[in-house]
């Protein structure tokens, strides 16, 4: 399995040794626009397979399997001497880099330089064949770790958790049953209760009760989660068009962007007056059913901070929403319409998995050739 990422590399987070730290929102070289493939080191002394990957705005964290499981941190301020070996999962934030072993969870500080954590805890194993025996960080045994203190989260044991993500200010949790909740700040309706207030405590998702969901992912102010059957179901907030549905932004460009000056000088009806006639969604607080492509089912999804990506069944990758910094994998600066990235199956490439850092996206591959759909 092979891993490419695309999007923002300010920091040299896509292509290693590329860091640009001044002025990188015109910078040449921050916008990785074609999909490269990830290296760790400058010197590419790190050659095992990644086996894992996550992502922040500044940096990425991958898992290698080569014989005992090592760490590298790629990105701004990446600090030597953080002991990773033996670690079996990893998130990353922009100030705390989290590590879970089999028996302790630890917080490094990657603003300064110590060599040791700044917060550890011993963690529970799961009882075998109980719910949730598995668990992926942020989850551990009774609760969940964040990457800004206070780190251990409790939550209550009758949720069953199989997978919980973090927004940039909210929360969302996927229950052994099925089920959704949410919980932290509504004010983009990014819980899905319908309304933008905030909630304390988890609370279900009641539109989506009685369809079993089997994935959840977060943005910055937006939710998403794939079904049994392999729906995707968004909600919260569509500025940049990240919930596939029509927006006004990435309206405004499309129009803008067919009408030539020529064409705008004998155009009656404006671009702005048939927009002014379409209905844009800039919040939607309810799930809502998105069709990303209608010859087959979504095996998982990613989201960055203003952009989703979705893997579906026949390998393909399809994103949406912002793009500024490429990290659509095509040229725009706004989509409110999945588009599938092409430069895979081009390169006769089946995308088996999907993640994203806040402005950039990496996708796991191998090499097969892809059906056509």
């Amino acid at each position: 399995m092979r891993w490419f990422g695309f999007g923002f590399n300010a920091f040299g987070q896509i292509r290693v040794g590329e860091r640009v730290v001044d002025k990188y929102d015109t910078a040449d070289g921050v916008n990785v626009v074609t999909p490269v493939e990830l290296k760790c080191h400058v010197d590419g002394s790190c050659i095992s397979k990644i086996s894992e990957l996550r992502a922040s705005w500044s940096r990425r964290v991958t898992l290698h399997s080569n014989g005992a499981r090592c760490l590298c941190l790629t990105g701004f301020n990446a600090v030597s001497g953080i002991c990773g070996t033996g670690c079996t999962d990893a998130i990353v934030g922009e100030s705390f880099l989290i590590l879970a072993f089999t028996d302790r969870v630890e917080s490094w500080d990657l603003d300064n330089e110590n060599k040791t954590p700044v917060w550890s805890m011993e963690v529970k194993t799961p009882p075998d064949g109980a719910a949730g025996a598995s668990l992926d960080l942020p989850l551990i045994c009774d609760g969940y770790i964040a990457t800004k203190p206070p780190f251990y989260r409790p939550l209550s044991p009758h949720l069953k958790a199989t997978r919980l993500a973090l927004g940039a200010e909210h929360s969302v949790l996927l229950s052994a049953s099925g089920a959704v909740y949410t919980w932290g700040l509504g004010s983009h309706g990014q819980l899905g209760h319908g309304g933008l207030s905030s909630e304390e405590h988890p609370r279900v998702v009641e539109a989506l009760w009685g369809m079993t969901m089997s994935s959840v992912a977060t943005g910055g102010w937006h939710t998403v989660c794939i079904s049994d059957g392999g729906d995707l179901y968004v909600w919260g907030w569509n500025e940049s068009g990240q919930l596939g549905l029509p927006s006004r932004t990435a309206r405004a460009q499309k129009h803008q962007s067919s009408q030539t000056v020529a064409d705008m000088s004998s155009y009656k009806d404006t671009p702005e007056a048939a927009m002014d006639k379409e209905v844009f969604i800039s919040i939607q607080a309810f799930p809502a059913l998105v069709d990303v492509t209608p010859s087959c089912d979504i095996k998982t999804v990613g989201c960055g901070s203003r952009h989703t990506a979705a893997v579906t069944s026949t390998g393909d990758l399809y994103t949406w929403g912002w793009g500024r910094y490429g990290q659509l994998g095509y040229e725009t600066s706004y989509s409110d319409e999945p588009r599938r990235v092409e430069f895979f199956r081009e390169q006769q490439m089946h995308v088996v998995d999907v993640t994203c850092g806040a402005w950039n996206t990496f996708a796991a591959v191998v090499k097969e050739e892809v059906a056509s759909s």
